[in-house]
């Protein structure tokens, strides 16, 4: 029986190497600061994260299950009250109750949340990293995130930063790819030029509908942190982690507590079970 788990637990783990063969989608695998079982969110990163997204993914894609006063929560951007109030109030929101039923937009106060996408075509981002978590590995088990710690947040920043030339086979095509060329979005949707005989794709990632939306240098920080390319996506990325996991920090603390205090338990119920079986025991 151990040896049958044993295996079974090896095919496992081997199975995303497999299962990234002939020219998977590439993931980069970022350092973010909440990772592993002591980490916690950077609220530098996270007030960068949120000028991303209000500065350019706000444009198409909504965060409609955040509440504007949860930007003032402690482990998150932690923005002054007056601040995240000030910021609210750049925004309309409908309100149905207004002229008597009929409804009218108003500024938005604490208590409203983000507007919802723009566009139909353009998801939501409040559970986007969540939503991702288990992309990577055999069927969407995510064993790249269990092991290697990659997840949501590096698919997103990856997938920012991927935007490439498409391939030759598909450049000289008469009927063009509908889309952008993105290495790391999932594969589908190739042309029979750009397979190999087997049907197994040539390139890495796919053709996807939004365009490049960050670039270097085109959202300035008060900080005067970096603001190329890669800088912005692992800040906007973190940023939507947040959105999904409001709590990641709070629950890591309460997880922490409880392992303390179960070992702890653990070692007095072993001592007084020890106590209490001794004068019954044969001693040699």
């Amino acid at each position: 029986m151990f040896r049958k788990l044993t295996l079974a637990a090896a095919l496992t783990l081997a199975a995303p190497a497999a299962y990234a063969a002939g020219a998977e989608a590439h993931i980069e695998d970022f350092d973010f600061s909440f990772e592993g079982p002591f980490g916690s969110f950077d609220q530098m990163q996270l007030q960068r994260g949120l000028k991303v997204y209000t500065e350019v993914c706000a444009a198409c894609h909504g965060l409609e299950q955040v509440a504007f006063r949860n930007l003032s929560d402690p482990g998150g951007p932690s923005f002054p009250e007056d601040q995240m109030r000030a910021y609210a109030e750049f925004y309309e929101v409908w309100d149905p109750a207004l002229f008597d039923g009929e409804g009218d937009f108003r500024v938005a106060t604490p208590a409203d949340k983000f507007p919802a996408s723009s566009l139909s075509n353009a998801p939501d981002l409040s559970l986007m990293a969540k939503a991702r978590a288990g992309f990577h590995g055999p069927y969407g088990l995510g064993i790249n995130q269990l092991v290697k710690g990659m997840g949501g947040p590096e698919y997103i920043a990856s997938l920012l930063v991927s935007y490439e030339e498409e391939p030759e086979c598909a450049a000289n095509m008469e009927v063009p790819m509908d889309g952008f060329y993105n290495s790391a979005f999932p594969n589908g949707g190739y042309p029979d030029e750009c397979k190999y005989e087997d049907g197994s794709h040539k390139y890495p990632g796919s053709w996807i509908a939004m365009s490049q939306p960050l670039d270097d240098g085109w959202v300035e920080f008060d900080d005067g942190h970096a603001n190329d390319l890669h800088h912005m996506a692992e800040d906007v990325a973190a940023f939507l982690m947040w959105t999904a996991e409001p709590k990641l920090v709070a629950r890591k603390q309460a997880g922490l507590t409880g392992v303390l205090f179960l070992t702890l338990l653990s070692v007095l119920l072993y001592l007084t079970n020890k106590k209490i079986w001794a004068p019954h025991k044969r001693k040699d």
